[in-house]
């Protein structure tokens, strides 16, 4: 059974940096997407990052180019979000998400508070 354990997040201020961690275990990865999304409160649920556990190709959404970078630690089983630059508006609840396909096991989600 996949088991997704996201850590990491906490408060911080405009222009700040945070480094979420995502601990995956259960599974061999190698043909897996990691993903991180994240959800604002009132908002939908929206990908941020996500990075090929073997290849190691990345794809980032827009609104965090630039500024977040996604990474992973093959010997570690662990899938890095390194987050600066940090805005309000990336405030919302961090989750960790892993697939083929499909993102089909989800972690339990880290709080990103960022105030201004």
């Amino acid at each position: 059974q996949v088991q997704l354990v996201e850590s990491g997040g906490g408060s911080v201020q405009t222009g700040g940096s945070l480094r979420l961690s995502c601990a995956a275990s259960g599974r061999t990865f190698s043909r897996y997407f990691m993903a991180w999304f994240r959800q604002a409160p009132r908002k939908e649920r929206e990908f941020v990052a996500h990075i090929h556990w073997s290849f190691g190709s990345t794809a980032y959404a827009d609104s965090v180019k630039g500024r977040f970078t996604i990474s992973r630690d093959n010997a570690q089983n662990t899938v890095y979000l390194q987050m600066n630059s940090l805005k309000p508006e990336d405030t919302a609840v961090y989750y960790c998400a892993a697939g083929i396909s499909a993102y089909n096991d989800w972690g339990q989600g880290t709080q990103v508070t960022v105030s201004s």
